[in-house]
């Protein structure tokens, strides 16, 4: 006879050698701090994942990845993941609709992050239908430069 999985209740994580436990393994983290930033390194020309990364690359790797995907059109990625730029590229508005609209958009993209601390220095130039966007992401780990186009 097969055995269910235990279901923990609010008092199971009331203790706290639980909670302990849980944070000395990495499961959660209970304070304010950043959870690792360890993640998969894509190769973006072959479309490979290649090793890993962590801390600094690892929230570029983020803010390019955040930005090249389109928000809620993929069930795998919360609301709060991905960029509405891609509805400004080749719709009917004006430049200074795009101008105004592009670094709140890239911004909103980013913020949600609790690594990324503010994104700057926002400049972008488009090309017909491809926008290139380049910026600075301010970082628990520190700034960085990065570009990206769409």
């Amino acid at each position: 006879m097969a055995t269910l999985p235990q279901i923990y209740s609010e008092d199971w994580f009331g203790d706290e050698r639980a909670q302990d436990e849980l944070e000395a393994t990495g499961e959660i983290t209970l304070d304010n701090e950043p959870a690792p930033a360890l993640t998969w390194r894509i190769d973006w020309d072959s479309g490979r994942i290649i090793g890993k990364i962590d801390e600094l690359e690892a929230v570029k790797q983020y803010a390019i990845k955040a930005l090249m995907t389109a928000r809620f059109r993929y069930l795998i990625y919360s609301d709060d993941y991905g960029c509405e730029l891609e509805d400004l590229i080749g719709s009917d508005v004006t430049a200074a609709f795009i101008d105004s609209e592009v670094p709140r958009m890239v911004r909103e993209a980013l913020i949600y992050d609790d690594r990324v601390t503010d994104v700057t220095d926002i400049q972008f130039s488009r090309e017909g239908d491809k926008l290139n966007i380049s910026l600075v992401l301010n970082t628990v780990y520190g700034d960085i430069e990065t570009e990206v186009s769409i």
